[in-house]
């Protein structure tokens, strides 16, 4: 069974570009399951910079076809947008990427909405990007969202839209106060990503299914991390959908007999974007020098991540929540000029120890970090070849993280170029 998922263990942003980039120079697929465009991955070849949002880092790789799964909110616009900057930089797409006719679609009314929701004086407000994702979700969970099959009949189409759309209008327009929205000015605008993507829709879920009877190798590539999962995040601080390893077979459409093997990308240390409790956070001056030596700013939005030490029990609940056989470990390099290195390997909540995840956000946010010290190492390791060509305390660092989680490292970055990777195992 030749498929592995590559899950993000922590908040998102842990690097699963670059390892999906490496990974799919031995996949012959490479297939996104679920998140929209509001998710960025940055892969750095031969001194090009490439950020994808919707299309899987495996399109960098000739040999490699692309799917972008039913568990995926699309926007079209912004697809069509990342398509160009491709060709632009000579990657071939056309004939490379196949999109599920079952996706559902983002809408004009959903980035509106959910804009609206984030500059809101009365509704909580969680941090998105805005780009609409949580909106569709809704749709697509009320069984009133727009997929792309439906681009297909125009009658059909009109019919959904103008529906949802007089629906729509009175939400932004009586609690929000925002414009009106004009229904054949979309279909118009739709049935023309209709003409321009017809080549690129298909059943994803029988071709993957063929694929895998063949014998091919495939990657199942998610979004954001598992504590942005829907159920098992920091609810309500998530995403709308489920980034875990089990979204994969919900998000391709194959069975859960057919993975062998989960990979969670992890950075040796901790980030996250937005709001929510964050246990191992740093305090703002050490937050800012790990800002500026991991150049932690979202691809998507620009947006400071918040930083902290690497924290083991989260890494843990990932791995039984995944079900993780291996990680790849990325950033070791933005620790090189550290003195003294910590990881988190218990939590205080109320004087009592634990060395579990808390569900409760409320508990999440009041647990004290118990870290144990590492010394630093003080060398640079971008140039290191193998794991036996790392500063030793560096080696001493991985072994206990490897140790902590009972989960071996079977890929180590060392910077952001792609050359820069230390394949340990397979």
């Amino acid at each position: 069974m030749p498929v592995k998922v590559v899950v993000g263990a922590q908040w998102g942003d842990e690097g699963k570009g670059k390892i999906v980039d490496i990974l799919s120079q031995d996949a012959d697929i490479a297939a996104r399951y679920q998140g929209g465009a509001n998710a960025g991955h940055t892969v750095i070849i031969a001194g090009n910079k490439y950020i994808l949002h919707l299309i899987p880092s495996g399109i960098l790789n000739k040999n490699t076809t692309c799917i972008i799964g039913n568990g995926v909110v699309l926007d079209p616009d912004a697809l069509l947008q990342e398509i160009k900057m491709l060709e632009d930089m000579g990657i071939t797409v056309k004939g490379r990427l196949f999109i599920s006719h079952r996706a559902h679609l983002i809408m004009p009314y959903h980035k509106m909405l959910d804009q609206a929701k984030e500059n809101s004086d009365v509704e909580m407000t969680i941090g998105t990007t805005g780009r609409g994702i949580g909106p569709a979700y809704v749709d697509k969970a009320n069984r009133a969202g727009i997929r792309v099959v439906d681009l297909l009949d125009r009658d059909s189409l009109r019919q959904k839209l103008t529906d949802n759309i007089e629906q729509k209008n009175q939400i932004l327009k009586k609690i929000y106060g925002s414009q009106e929205l004009n229904t054949e000015s979309i279909i118009q605008e739709y049935s023309e990503y209709d003409k321009i993507l017809d080549p690129y829709i298909t059943d994803t879920s029988r071709m993957l299914n063929k694929a895998i009877a063949e014998g091919k190798n495939i990657i199942a590539e998610g979004a954001q991390g598992t504590l942005l999962d829907l159920d098992f995040g920091t609810y309500p601080f998530v995403t709308s959908s489920n980034p875990t390893s089990g979204g994969a077979c919900i998000g391709l459409g194959i069975g859960p007999t057919k993975i062998d093997h989960v990979m969670g990308v992890i950075k040796a240390y901790t980030t996250r974007v937005g709001m929510g409790p964050f246990p191992t956070e740093f305090d703002a001056e050490t937050d800012e020098k790990f800002r500026q030596l991991g150049n932690e700013f979202g691809a998507t939005t620009g947006r400071p991540r918040r930083c902290g030490w690497f924290d083991a029990v989260l890494a843990k609940y990932t791995v039984e929540v995944n079900g993780i056989d291996s990680w790849a470990l990325t950033k070791l390099d933005v620790l090189d000029s550290l003195e003294e290195i910590k990881i988190c390997t218990g939590y205080k909540l109320k004087g009592k120890m634990i060395n579990t995840f808390p569900s409760a956000l409320q508990e999440i946010a009041a647990v004290e970090p118990v870290l144990q010290s590492f010394p630093g190492w003080k060398i640079d390791t971008s140039k290191a070849k193998s794991k036996s060509d790392l500063p030793l305390n560096a080696q001493k660092y991985l072994a206990a993280i490897e140790e902590i989680t009972e989960t071996p490292v079977a890929i180590l970055s060392v910077g952001s170029k792609r050359e820069e990777t230390i394949r340990i195992s397979q």
